[in-house]
């Protein structure tokens, strides 16, 4: 599956394989009108991906438990022989090349050329003579293999999440060679054995390894969904990224659809009328990410209600934010505010008075919001003082940027309206300066440092949730009318993939 801030590892269950799904989930007839996040990647992302899978096939072969193999046979003179390989181990992997191609509305193929390998253990034989002889041998081998894998995912839907299906796993030996205590050299019991045991091994090993496969598999989207899971979720405030529809293959990309409904204190949001179309992303890019302006709002309506849209300022910060030009009527009116008071003994806090409302539009992200400010001055010993109270409409359209590893909010247009003031030093509300000063603040301090401020907790929370450890290159976030569309090249930080398979596994 893929998500946002699900970000990213969700793009490597895409090429990787999970259990065939017992039955398919239920859509009707209309999958898209309940699609409020989507993740489209392209073929040049597949590609780049497909460069790690060497390392998601060599803990496949290392971490097989091949089981014994015994057999036996009768022989002319010799009577019957039987045999027994046993501790059977994987030294030396080596893989020459791997390709991926996407084959439309069908699979995902993956071809792995020219795996070589070096299979070491212990044979056991013995054998009853025509003159009741036994004799009873073992010897260390060693078995030279070289192999091609293919791999045939289907993307599936299992429980409401992308199930991807890598059961079509198909192994062919180019070699398969068998040495007896390191002797390289042809002998009638390095023969014998490789006539007995060639055909058992290799419907061992392709059992084995496309076993191993599956499971490296199961480790990686198990973390992928719980990575995801995690990434869309704040305290009580989640996103559901269950499927809306069935995930897509076409020969150029890979797409999924999730539902992408905000889930606060056992209440959801609900979405039945997405406006999302294949049509509206396109393939230049490696990664897209379509998100409707629904889930958006409600994550805001959540935040809201779960206190979280409050911030404080005080010191350096409540300073820059009141002394913004250095004015005769801006000194004038800080000195009322504070009664001369160090802004290290004041405080400043902002917060919504009610839930933001936030709409796309070609010129940005559009929020209309009440927002209560309260300047208080802390007096030792004493309740503090409230200095300034006032409750204001705002409207502002915010472009969002993504630089540097940190998400950056910029207000372009914004509009003001004070509905409550209250001033200590101002109690009819009828001094032009003040008034005049603190409109003009908002507007050119106050919006720009709350969203800011917003920028900053975003890209920390992200952070937490480690989207810094992948390299996104030239971002772009892209509002329409109704929805926002990222799109992204990215670099695969492949130590992270041997993180997971290490701890996985």
């Amino acid at each position: 599956m893929c998500w946002a801030g699900r970000m990213v590892l969700g793009t490597f269950s895409i090429l990787l394989g999970l259990v065939h799904a017992a039955a398919a989930c239920e859509f009707g007839p209309f999958p898209y009108q309940g699609t409020g996040i989507v993740c489209r990647m392209t073929k040049p992302a597949a590609l780049l991906l497909n460069q790690e899978t060497a390392q998601v096939i060599q803990a496949a072969f290392r971490n097989a438990q091949f089981p014994n193999i015994t057999g036996e046979r009768s022989m002319r003179l010799l009577g019957r022989v039987a045999y027994g390989l046993s501790d059977i181990q994987v030294n030396d992997l080596s893989i020459e090349r791997s390709e991926v191609e996407l084959k439309e509305d069908s699979a995902i193929h993956i071809s792995i050329r020219n795996v070589t390998a070096l299979f070491k253990g212990t044979l056991t034989y013995g054998y009853a003579g025509a003159w009741f002889l036994q004799l009873f041998h073992s010897v260390d081998f060693e078995i030279d293999s070289s192999i091609d894998l293919q791999l045939n995912i289907n993307l599936m839907c299992q429980k409401d999440q992308v199930a991807p299906d890598a059961s079509d796993c198909y192994l062919t030996f180019h070699k398969l060679t068998l040495h007896l205590q390191g002797d390289k050299q042809p002998g009638w019991l390095k023969q014998l054995f490789t006539d007995f045991i060639s055909f058992t091994l290799k419907l061992v090993l392709k059992r084995e390894v496309c076993k191993e496969i599956n499971a490296v598999a199961q480790t990686l989207t198990s973390f992928i969904i719980d990575l995801a899971a995690n990434f869309v979720r704040d305290k009580d405030i989640a996103v559901d990224i269950s499927l809306a529809s069935d995930p897509v293959i076409k020969a150029t990309y890979i797409e999924s659809h999730h539902r992408g409904t905000v889930l606060y204190k056992n209440n959801s949001s609900m979405l039945s009328d997405s406006v999302f179309s294949p049509s509206l992303l396109t393939e230049s890019r490696m990664l897209y990410f379509w998100l409707a302006e629904h889930s958006l709002s409600s994550l805001a309506a959540a935040a809201f209600l779960d206190g979280q849209l409050v911030l404080n300022l005080t010191g350096e910060k409540l300073q820059e934010l009141f002394e913004m030009e250095d004015t005769e009527v801006q000194r004038k009116a800080v000195q009322m505010i504070f009664q001369g008071t160090s802004y290290n003994d004041s405080v400043a806090k902002v917060w919504s008075l009610s839930k933001p409302q936030i709409s796309f539009q070609p010129e940005g992200t559009m929020v209309r919001s009440s927002v209560a400010v309260e300047v208080s001055i802390l007096l030792a010993g004493e309740e503090p003082l409230v200095a300034l109270y006032m409750e204001k409409e705002i409207t502002a359209t915010i472009q969002a940027t993504y630089a540097d590893k940190k998400l950056i909010l910029q207000p372009v247009d914004s509009s003001v309206v004070i509905k409550v003031f209250k001033c200590t030093a101002d109690p009819s509300g009828e001094d032009p300066s003040i008034q005049s000063f603190l409109q003009n603040m908002i507007l050119v301090a106050g919006i720009p440092e709350v969203t800011s401020s917003i920028g900053s907790a975003l890209t920390s929370l992200l952070n937490s949730k480690r989207l810094d450890l992948f390299d996104i290159i030239n971002p772009e976030i892209i509002t329409r009318k109704g929805y926002v569309i990222v799109q992204l090249d990215f670099g695969f930080p492949s130590h992270l993939l041997l993180n997971i398979l290490e701890k996985g596994l």
